[in-house]
């Protein structure tokens, strides 16, 4: 295999620089709407982003790179800003509208060469940097012979809560002000921060912090979760600016790394915890919800109010899209907001509220790019639609997405498993052979490819490719039976269901032998590998991005070693666990366990599960997709492959410096999409 380049993909790179809509909030007293969209730039391989404001008009800004973060204030008053400018200088800023009211250096700076080398456990792939989260407390007093404050009335306080075993603080929220409540995390025994991104199970809880006057940089803390919950997010609701309940986001600590989301509160008039809706373990016929599966973070005001009610509002997926609910913070009954009907396949994005009776979102379909609405209730409490910004698009563009129809298959043999189908109006209906099928699989395992719009999927469609996107067993937004259910059988059960999707769409006609190719990211990744080794006749090539190739050696490896215990159902001790339950050794129980070492037995058992073991199989082609900074995946599993199958067969490999596991820098993004096209 010698991949030939063919030219830049035009249908790529104008739908992947379609700016997509990744936050909002309402300015000026809560009457205006801002949202906040990322662009990537082809031409200067970057990704920009942009403001727009909402008024009579649209009105368009450039944020400035210097920004690293910004919050509002809860009277919209004042805005604080983390900037960081020439030699990684820091500060924080606080401006009252126009007017910069308070500034200090926020720097850290240190004498001690040892601390600059001196190992620290980070979070993980994408958050190498992010190693110690602390929650600091700047404080300023501002003369009122001044508009600004003196830096002599300046200060900046580092939180250090005495506790039992290191903690480290982060997503803090004020409830009063001497009162904070915040995410504590915490290492396993044996010093690891397991890794993040991704995942729902980690050693975490809620924290209260009592700040004294006496001593602000040591306030007491008292932890309101239990042990074996994985608890974040807290949310602060008030009433008349009296602080009265709060929420968070609760998961088993262990087990598989995403599952279904408890939403739990507390009392802090009584002080008594609730769980207002609680894992639902499988959807029935005269309710069909499956359970709550939302982003890692609420957002950062989530509360809707409706006459005397007042609701939580969320986006979570249901099946194979996203829809936003509205949960009664009293009752936990919850509604669904967005329902589908008969028409588009929209999924949608929730990006803020106003904390009144209003609250932004975005939505697309498979075909449709990204709209942004501003959803309100009217005095009947209807709920009413405004579209606040459409994507542009060219006439060439909008010409070739009307001849797309995205459907959803069920694929009954192997229920609830459902694919999204997204086929050519026009290539279906012709004759001579069927367009070549593209079977794209998500990774997790536990995770979900939905209704939403890909410019890198909706692109291969228009380059003639018929997609089948199958949601296979242990995918999110089908209740926590099926995510439990794929717990010792990565490798077969997924896999099976990935082929019976291919061969359900060519027994409906919609593709055919001969013609199809699959690909794939880490767990994806792992099950294309596998299917290219264990049906190796069924399909003509494979695209791998940053693939799990050998279990044995990813756990050694990975900055989530825990995932391979709990996903292959082997236990601490390296026997195997019961296949019909999940695995129930110290390393799940444990609220922060030490990993175990890896035996011969475990080895053995997670090599017989693993791609590799049936590499002498494999006949299709094969392009490999690595970055090189991944601390998901490391590179040597899919380098290792490659050395295997060159061995053997026909494969390729681009290795992309500086990306890590999404491989999603701009231009690493759309060579890999050409590379994929032209396998």
């Amino acid at each position: 295999m010698s991949l030939q380049y063919t030219g830049s993909s035009t249908f790529y790179t104008e739908l992947a620089e379609i700016p997509l809509p990744v936050s909002a909030d309402f300015i000026g007293d809560s009457r205006v709407a801002r949202v906040t969209y990322s662009v990537r730039d082809h031409d200067r391989n970057i990704k920009r982003y942009l403001t727009k404001t909402f008024d009579n008009q649209c009105t368009t800004s450039h944020d400035s790179s210097e920004i690293k973060a910004f919050a509002t204030s809860p009277s919209k008053s004042r805005q604080a800003i983390l900037r960081e400018v020439a030699n990684s200088k820091r500060f924080v800023e606080i401006w009252a509208g126009t007017q910069l009211e308070a500034s200090l250096d926020a720097s850290i700076n240190t004498d001690d060469p040892y601390n600059k080398f001196r190992y620290t456990p980070h979070f993980g792939d994408t958050c190498r940097a992010k190693k110690r989260p602390t929650i600091f407390l700047f404080s300023w007093t501002r003369s009122p012979s001044f508009t600004r404050a003196a830096k002599q009335d300046s200060t900046l306080f580092a939180l250090q809560p005495p506790t039992e075993s290191p903690i480290l603080f982060a997503q803090a929220t004020f409830a009063t002000e001497d009162t904070i409540f915040a995410t504590g995390h915490e290492q396993t025994k044996d010093g690891r921060i397991l890794g993040a991104r991704g995942c729902f199970n980690r050693p975490m809880g809620i924290w209260q912090l009592t700040l004294s006057k006496d001593s602000l940089g040591s306030p007491s803390a008292s932890r309101l979760t239990p042990q074996n919950r994985s608890c974040r997010s807290p949310r602060v609701l008030f009433d008349n600016n009296q602080p009265i309940k709060l929420f968070w986001f609760s998961n088993p600590i262990g087990g598989p790394h995403a599952s279904c989301v408890s939403l739990e509160s507390r009392d802090l008039l009584t002080g008594t915890n609730t769980v207002l809706v609680r894992t639902v373990f499988e959807p029935t016929s005269s309710n069909d919800f499956p359970g709550l599966y939302t982003e890692y973070n609420m957002p950062a005001s989530p509360f809707l109010r409706r006459g005397d009610s007042i609701y939580i509002v969320l986006q979570s997926i249901w099946r194979s899209r996203t829809t936003v609910l509205l949960i009664d913070t009293q009752s936990g009954e919850i509604t669904d907001a967005t329902k589908l009907g008969d028409g588009p396949l929209y999924s949608w994005t929730l990006h803020a509220t106003d904390d009144k009776s209003r609250f932004i979102c975005s939505r697309s379909t498979p075909t449709t790019p990204w709209e942004v609405l501003l959803g309100s209730f009217d005095q009947h409490d209807t709920l009413e639609w405004k579209v606040l910004d459409k994507s542009l698009l060219s006439s060439t563009i909008k010409e070739a997405l009307n001849d797309l129809t995205p459907s959803i298959i069920p694929i009954t043999a192997r229920a609830p498993v459902e694919t999204l189908l997204i086929q050519s109006k026009k290539a279906s209906t012709c004759g001579g052979p069927k367009p070549v099928c593209v079977t794209i699989l998500h990774g997790g395992p536990h995770a979900t490819s939905t209704t939403s719009f890909f410019p890198a999927v909706v692109a291969l469609a228009l380059e003639g490719y018929t997609l089948n996107i199958p949601n296979y067993t242990g995918s999110m937004g089908f209740g926590q039976r099926y995510i439990q259910k794929l717990l010792g059988h990565c490798g077969s059960m997924d896999v099976e269901d990935v082929a019976e999707s291919v061969r359900e769409l060519i027994r409906k006609g919609v593709s055919e032998e001969g013609r199809q190719v699959v690909m794939g990211g880490s767990h994806g990744g792992f099950i294309a590998a596998h299917l290219i080794g264990q049906h190796p006749a069924l399909f003509n090539a494979a695209s791998l991005r940053n693939p799990v190739i050998s279990a044995g050696e990813f756990a050694m490896g990975t900055d989530i070693p825990d995932w391979v215990y709990s996903e292959f159902g082997v236990s601490s001790t390296g026997s195997d666990s019961d296949s019909n339950t999940s695995p129930t050794s110290n390393l799940l129980t444990s609220p922060t366990p030490t990993l175990p070492p890896m035996t011969p037995k475990t080895y053995n058992t997670l090599f017989t599960a693993s791609p590799i073991a049936h590499v002498d199989n494999i006949i299709a082609p094969v392009l490999i997709l690595i970055g090189e900074d991944d601390l998901r995946v490391v590179p040597g599993q899919g380098i290792g492959f490659y050395h295997a199958i060159k061995g053997r067969g026909t494969v390729e490999v681009l290795s992309f410096p500086g990306e890590s596991h999404g491989i999603d820098g701009v231009e690493a993004a759309r060579v890999s999409f050409e590379a994929t096209r032209d396998c």
